[in-house]
């Protein structure tokens, strides 16, 4: 039915359109519904002969996935230039991550443009985009380790903890804050182990129990795309066995890279399912948490993974990082957000990069971070709207990225306040060291101007924090 009761044409030709109303518009811009299908994978040199199905199985994707230069070499044959791949194996052997690539996700790069490809950024890194780090840059720059009440399990929030279950992961995302843990050793880090050992599940689970403020877990790591089906059920199992624990999380990248295991992985997606059906009949919400940065990573496959969670009752969100070059463009973002919400993905969180080893080159200040978030604010409906969060160094958690209570725009510093998380305490966040006028490098250069600088921010901040509770 159209207008007053009338269909087809007739309707069409009495209907009424005010074309000065702010919603109305000619073109409608409908990108976020086109999404990427066919076999676009066999215009790979290794993948020119796979078939759908061969394609669409996780275990050949996890087989087959680029671990070495000399693999991407092989994989890429020549579609690529010898320039590029010397760059790439220099930016192997400098990267603080070991690299992981799945077949999927390397034939989603545009290998007509890899050095300005998003998803490439993200993944493989090449020594020339490469910037120095930032002076303020620790290893574990969010100190996890130092909020671990026992290994493996960070309690900083009153009501959440994080629980680290292993150390590996479908792929290995350049921008990774555990490049302290996560992955094999490399050149540049030895890695912290966080081994899939039953004893110490159990002290975990022991100090859950001990907690009885704990509502909230995140299972992460490393992924939950590569817990066995077994284990996945029974970390599920025992938390929502724990009378205070109301919410469980499992974080994982897999479904923006490797989105075909939620299709025929069935041990592993009805485990899965068993946990998530397990909660609702105790009234506890289960959901997935993943980690789709740039529309390019949703296709047709994703939404065939999407569609089936739907089915299943099965809540997915997305915790996205705003990444230079990546997408921290507001036409990506926003339609990054739209693709989300499409395939029924509630986008959640943008993370300002936090401060990694190695990765510079991919983040952005928090102007911008602000910037991002007031283009997107309004262009879709608000519970598909994801908050712009920096993860304060030192521990303070995540605090929304304009929430600051100083940010000086020569110095690159920014502060934040976490009552709630760690009273009394200032936590400091810092623009890119390439952004800064050179002047101010070099400032940051020296140990004294250096302290100067973080004092005077500091001080300005503790005045506006006391103005406001005065």
């Amino acid at each position: 039915m159209t207008v007053e009761g009338k269909t087809g044409a007739e309707g069409a030709r009495e209907l009424q359109i005010n074309k000065n109303a702010s919603g109305y518009c000619d073109s409608p811009d409908l990108r976020h519904r086109e999404l990427r299908g066919g076999e676009f994978w066999k215009r790979i040199p290794a993948y020119a002969n796979v078939p759908e199905e061969m394609f669409n199985d996780h275990k050949w994707q996890l087989k087959n996935s680029i671990t070495s230069v000399d693999k991407l070499l092989e994989t890429l044959a020549d579609i690529v230039s010898q320039e590029f791949y010397n760059d790439a194996k220099a930016g192997f052997a400098k990267a603080p991550m070991a690299v992981r690539v799945s077949p999927y996700a390397l034939a989603l790069m545009n290998w007509d443009d890899p050095y300005h490809d998003p998803l490439r950024r993200q993944f493989i890194p090449i020594a020339s985009s490469l910037t120095p780090d930032h002076p303020e840059l620790h290893l574990d720059t969010l100190q996890e380790q130092n909020d671990s009440a026992v290994f493996g399990l960070t309690h900083r929030y009153p009501d959440k903890a994080l629980f680290l279950a292993l150390d590996i992961c479908p792929v290995y995302c350049r921008y990774c804050t555990r490049s302290y843990a996560v992955g094999f050793d490399t050149d540049e880090v030895s890695k912290v182990k966080l081994a899939q050992d039953d004893k110490r599940y159990q002290q975990i689970f022991e100090y859950v129990r001990t907690q009885p403020q704990l509502e909230d877990i995140v299972i992460s790591g490393g992924d939950a795309y590569m817990l066995r089906p077994s284990r996945l059920k029974m970390i599920g199992e025992t938390l929502l066995d724990i009378p205070h624990v109301q919410r469980l999380r499992f974080a994982t990248k897999g479904p923006a890279i490797m989105p075909m295991k939620l299709i025929s992985d069935q041990e592993w997606y009805d485990a899965v399912r068993f946990v998530v059906d397990k909660g609702r009949k105790l009234h506890k919400e289960v959901v997935i948490h993943t980690h789709f940065s740039h529309p390019d990573e949703i296709t047709e496959i994703s939404k065939r993974a999407m569609d089936r969670c739907m089915e299943d009752g099965i809540t997915v969100r997305n915790q996205a990082v705003l990444q230079r070059g990546v997408n921290d463009e507001p036409d990506t973002m926003i339609l990054l957000t739209r693709r989300l919400s499409y395939i029924n993905v509630h986008p959640y969180y943008v993370y300002m990069h936090d401060l990694v080893k190695g990765v510079e080159d991919l983040r952005t200040s928090v102007q911008n971070g602000i910037n991002i978030e007031k283009a997107v604010r309004g262009s879709t409906a608000g519970f598909n709207t994801p908050n712009v969060v920096v993860d304060a160094p030192g521990g303070g958690g995540k605090r929304v990225v304009h929430s600051y209570e100083y940010y000086n725009r020569e110095t690159g510093i920014s502060v934040y306040a976490a009552p709630t998380v760690k009273k009394d305490r200032l936590f400091l966040y810092f623009d890119p060291f390439d952004q800064l006028s050179e002047d101010i490098r070099a400032a940051w250069r020296d140990p004294k101007k250096r302290e100067e600088m973080k004092n005077e921010a500091l001080a300005e901040a503790q005045k506006n924090v006391d103005a406001a509770w005065a």
